[in-house]
Order: C-alpha cells, then structure tokens, then sequence
C-alpha cells in the first residue's frame, strides 16, 4: 500500500477568497456570516448566509468559460488552480492524475433558471448550456478539462459529509495503486431563494437576523445551521513521489472511516452507532487510539439533534476519557454549512492545524449545552501540540465520513 500526503490545497469560502486569507481569518475568530445580498429575500424567513465576499470569476476564469459553467463549477475551478499551482509540478502523468471533486446539490441557479424559463416562455428558450451546467459531475469534469487529467474521475454525491467522502475515497484509490495523485474535495453554489425554501421547510436552518447569534455550534441557544458556499479541494499524492521531489507536505492521510445509519432522511441516529463507527474506524486504521494530542474539526452544524448526535459519537469512538481531552471545534460558526463543499474546507483546516500548532476556535459559543461537554475551544484560537488530526462530515441521508491526517514528518 502507498503512503498518502496532502501537497496543496485551494479554496474558496466566506472568509476569503483563497486558503491563506481564509485560515488567517478562521484563527482570528472573524465571522464571515452576513446579511443575504445576492437576492432580495423579503419573502424568506431567513436573511443570512456565509456568501463569498468580492469575488469576480472574471478575475480567475475567462468570460468564455462562464457561460458553459455554473456557479458550483467556477468555484472548483478556482480553488483547483490554487491547489494545482500550490502543489507545484508533480510530474504525475495525466493518465495516473484523477479528480474526485463532488457536490451536495449541483447546479442549483442553473436549475432554477431554467425552469422560469421553461414556464415563462416555453421549452424553446431552455438553454442548450442547462443539462451540462447543472448535473453534478461537471465540477470534476470542467477541473479534468482545464488540467488536462486523465486518470479516475469520480464525482462523490452524499449531501453534507461529499468533501469528506471524495477526499477518503481518493486516499483509498492512491493507496491501492490505482493513481499518483487526485485532487479532491467538494464544492457547492446554492444560494438562490428555493434553497433557503426548502431548507427552511425541513425546519434545518437558524431563523435569527443577527449573524452572530445565527450559527452557534454546541450552544444550548443553537437552532440551525446557516447555509454557505464556496470550495475545498486538496491535491493529494503518493508519498514517496512526494518527498522525492521535494514537495511540501502538509500533512499525511493515515485513515478514513465511512458508514451509514440506514436510519432517517434527515435527522441522525440519536444513539450515534455508526457515526462513531466512522469516526473510530478512521482512528484505528491511523493507529491513533487512546491519543489525546488530537484536533477535530467537527461537523458541527449548529443543529439541536447533530451536535448533540455528534458529542455523543467522539465518545463512543475514542472513549469518555480520551474525548474530554482532545481538541475540537466548528468552523461552521465562521463560514456557516458549506453544503458539499464543507468537508473539503475542514479537511484543509485540520492539516494547516496540524502544521501551525493552532487550532481554531468554535465563535459564538458561550452558553455550552450539558449535552455538548466536550473542549469545544469557545471563543478563541489555542495552540496546541498536535500529533494527528480528525475532520468529521455527517449528511442527509445518513452518511458519516471521517478522515484521519498525522503530521506530514518525513
């Protein structure tokens, strides 16, 4: 089996427009949660979202290309180029280079867009762009395309734990020989009004006007994840081509757990059986039982059922001891929920963690829930000496995912 490092990374979020601004942001506690602006929503009973701020894709992608793309797709694309360029010449050929770069939803504007077209003036006026704008394996297409790579290209659909489960799944496919290098990740764009719709109506979302009471992870005040966007992809590659070259690594992916609770559309398995399945399976495989110099970065929706579903889980797989002791948070109370591209940010967060010796913080967190006892890091950054990392994604559907990254010491 080949060892597996994480050689770049790029990304696209509500606190910045690359990876530097937005963990220089997260370890600042900055909020990146605000009033919606890209719509009027005086219909909707949510006003807040984690939007991309001043973001141009005319900056990063020619005006051609837009319009063969969704939002979702131009985001991939963005933070590919960050993570490729990051990386540096791998000298992977194009046949053994792969893309595993998914998405909760897809191509959500472009759907909505083309069905008033559709009812306000006829089937002729549907674009010839709709189908392979809006279907969700086109981010990973379009990354493929652009990089000329030929190698596996899977586009990972499972909700919310997609970052998670394409990263695992590219791990898996890198160790068994298969490729040299994948990039991976997820990527979302869904902020358009019949999102916030449906989501409201599946009573998942926090009603609050005031962003900094809106995404309260692990608080007994929680009420809701707030919807946000962006991408998260990594380059990973084989180790030993890695270290030849002389690449920087930012850490090495050492186990990946992935399980279903066949339980409910939508709502977790309160028992948490299989999300500590995920999780513990990820930490045996990384040899990290009973080690407490761990950071987390936890799912943490900021969802009454999720967070205690979660805490609940950290327990069950690592034992009550070994869990009050580790570190954890949820950037979620900065960037608010990602979608799909949520586990490829956070998987990001839990390398540059390792690799500073810092461990963000969970913000607006100052009324713990009895249900929630663990370190959840309320408030503010905190060093740590860390020997591995977790990043945990739970989705619609009852799929967990959790990754396991060490230090990348070679």
């Amino acid at each position: 089996m080949q060892r597996v490092v994480i050689t770049g990374v790029g990304a696209l979020s509500p606190l910045g427009n690359d990876v530097p601004t937005t963990w220089n942001r997260m370890l600042k506690g900055t909020l990146g949660i605000g009033p919606i602006t890209y719509f009027d929503d005086d219909d909707l009973k949510v006003h807040v979202a984690g939007e991309l701020k001043d973001f141009d894709p005319l900056e990063y992608l020619e005006r051609a290309l837009l319009r063969k793309t969704d939002r979702f797709a131009q985001y991939a694309l963005v933070a590919a180029d960050e993570a490729i360029a990051d990386a540096g010449n791998t000298g992977v050929e194009p046949e053994r280079f792969g893309v595993y770069v998914g998405a909760g939803i897809g191509g959500m504007a472009t759907f909505v867009e083309n069905v008033n077209l559709l009812s306000d003036r006829g089937p002729s006026r549907v674009s010839p762009h709709f189908i392979p704008n809006m279907i969700a394996n086109m981010a990973a297409a379009h990354v493929a395309m652009r990089h000329n790579l030929q190698g596996p290209c899977l586009p990972i659909v499972t909700a919310c734990a997609t970052g998670t489960n394409a990263i695992g799944e590219a791990y898996r496919a890198i160790a068994a020989g298969q490729a040299d290098a994948i990039i991976a990740g997820g990527t979302e764009a869904a902020l358009v009004p019949l999102t916030f719709a449906g989501f409201t109506s599946c009573q998942a979302l926090a009603l609050t006007d005031d962003p900094k009471r809106a995404s309260l992870p692990f608080d007994t005040w929680r009420a809701g994840f707030v919807l946000g966007e962006g991408a998260g992809l990594v380059v990973l590659e084989r180790a030993d081509r890695a270290r030849a070259r002389g690449a920087h690594i930012y850490a090495e992916v050492v186990g990946y757990g992935t399980t279903c609770d066949a339980y409910h559309l939508t709502a977790p398995n309160p028992e948490a059986t299989m999300a500590a399945r995920a999780v513990k399976l990820a930490v045996d495989e990384a040899q990290l039982a009973g080690e407490r110099r761990l950071y987390i970065n936890a799912h943490g929706t900021g969802t009454p059922l999720n967070d205690a579903m979660e805490t609940k889980a950290f327990k069950k797989a690592l034992g009550d001891d070994v869990a009050h002791k580790v570190l954890i948070s949820s950037t979620k109370s900065m960037t608010g929920h990602m979608l799909g591209a949520a586990g490829g940010l956070e998987a990001i967060v839990a390398a540059k963690a390792l690799e500073a010796g810092e461990v963000p913080p969970t913000i607006g967190l100052t009324v713990p829930d009895p249900d929630c006892d663990l370190d959840y890091v309320p408030g503010v950054s905190r060093k740590a000496e860390l020997v591995g990392a977790l990043s945990t994604s739970f989705g619609f559907g009852g799929h967990n995912a959790c990754l396991a990254l060490r230090k990348g010491d070679f």
